[in-house]
């Protein structure tokens, strides 16, 4: 018989990885752990409840899954424009500069308190102001840089797969099949893509925090404490990662545009680009569908998801572990979630651990005092005779029971009490 498989629990938090780092996300709040160039963990948490709030029509079926792409890709690129300016090239000379800078200030000192005083609320305001100005650039800044992706993505993967099926139009006659045609060469394209820039240095980098951010989820969903050890032998391959939702999304739209039936071919582009919500409605419901449900056809609808993800996540090292660890626990009370879904109690677990790693160590130590003159084997089982182990303060006995081989030997202490004086 096979070993049984162990049931998967939906526990709700999900992320993406950052430079050197992972954000994770937990209903209304996020944190993101990142390894500094100087080995430290930065960690940032925050509240966030998306950009359209808790407005009833980001709820609805379908819809939902409209709003949450956008609002993911706001918050992954604005957790990813974090992570990169703590490896930005020109920071050690802009620290430099301003180290110069202080140290010319103490030249120019006030006399009048009151001066200072003013001085000191001015910049104050000054300061408040400036990071309303920063603020307001940078959500500018990532608004523009996810509709500049969004557009990118349009023409890569929707315009330049439909042109080039339009090559194939004097062979193939039949429109549906042209449609399929057309898909193919997508997800072609967008797997050649994903493959090509794994080849990066950097982007290795995120596929292997990208791995370290599943194997976080799976060691919990699983039922397994939040350690490295437990947490590397985890798959880094889950269901419900961005990579099976794009996939989806490219499988759905060639069902779709099965049955756009336009001869003008301009006008056929444009009813693609507008069936795009419909498309992320979709695949998002399926996406969701396989992360909350562990049956036979959502593993194999999931399977081709699953399988790309072995391009888009690599194994981490430990240290890449201990970063994905970081910004769970700053986000998700995994200890509870085990205690309430498993009915593991890991503070009980921890205590059990140290009382076995003692009674170990009292065997091991026992075990070093041993004088093994009689070791004889018969029939696979060992004999130890009674050892008597002389003190300074007089005799202590031990009396060693028989056990078979694969199993272990234990020790009985008759004045405990005296061997540990």
């Amino acid at each position: 018989m096979g070993k049984k498989r162990k049931k998967r629990c939906y526990c709700g938090i999900g992320g993406q990885a950052v430079l050197e780092g992972v954000m994770m996300k937990n209903q209304d709040s996020y944190a993101v752990a990142v390894r500094r160039p100087d080995g430290e963990i930065e960690l940032k948490k925050e509240d966030y409840k998306g950009i359209w709030g808790d407005k009833k029509i980001t709820k609805i079926p379908f819809l939902r899954g409209v709003f949450n792409f956008i609002d993911s890709l706001v918050l992954g690129m604005s957790t990813l424009t974090w992570s990169a300016q703590f490896f930005e090239e020109d920071e050690p000379e802009k620290n430099i500069a301003d180290q110069k800078k202080k140290a010319k200030k103490p030249e120019q000192k006030e006399t009048v308190s009151d001066a200072v005083t003013e001085n000191v609320d001015g910049k104050a305001d000054a300061t408040d102001t400036k990071e309303k100005k920063s603020g307001a650039a940078e959500s500018i800044a990532v608004g523009g840089t996810v509709a500049l992706s969004i557009l990118m993505a349009v023409a890569i993967f929707i315009v330049l797969p439909y042109f080039l099926s339009m090559l194939f139009s004097h062979y193939v006659l039949n429109e549906s099949l042209l449609a399929i045609v057309e898909g193919v060469l997508r997800i072609v394209i967008f797997v050649a893509y994903v493959a090509g820039i794994s080849a990066m240095k950097d982007i290795r980098r995120v596929y292997m925090y990208h791995g370290a951010e599943h194997k976080c989820i799976n060691c919990i969903e699983r039922g397994r404490e939040l350690t490295v050890k437990n947490v590397r032998k985890s798959s880094r391959l889950h269901k419900r990662c961005g990579t099976s939702f794009l996939l989806f999304v490219m499988l759905v739209s060639i069902v779709l545009f099965l049955f756009i039936r336009v001869q003008n071919p301009l006008l056929r582009l444009g009813l693609r680009i507008l069936l795009i919500p419909v498309i992320a409605g979709i695949s998002y419901e399926l996406i969701r569908l396989a992360g909350r449900s562990d049956n036979f056809l959502v593993r194999i609808i999931s399977a081709p998801g699953m399988w790309l993800q072995r391009l888009t996540t690599k194994e981490p090292d430990d240290s890449m572990i201990e970063v994905a660890i970081a910004s769970v626990e700053a986000v998700f009370d995994w200890k509870a979630y085990l205690k309430e879904t498993f009915g593991y109690d890991v503070e009980d677990w921890e205590k059990q651990d140290a009382a076995a790693k003692a009674k170990l160590a009292q065997y091991d130590r026992l075990l070093g005092m041993l004088d093994l003159r009689d070791l004889s084997e018969k029939t696979n089982r060992i004999t130890l005779p009674a050892v008597r182990v002389r003190k300074e303060d007089g005799d202590v006995t031990q009396q060693l029971v028989w056990g078979d081989m694969g199993k272990f030997v234990r020790l009985l202490l008759w004045e405990e009490e005296q061997m540990d004086s």
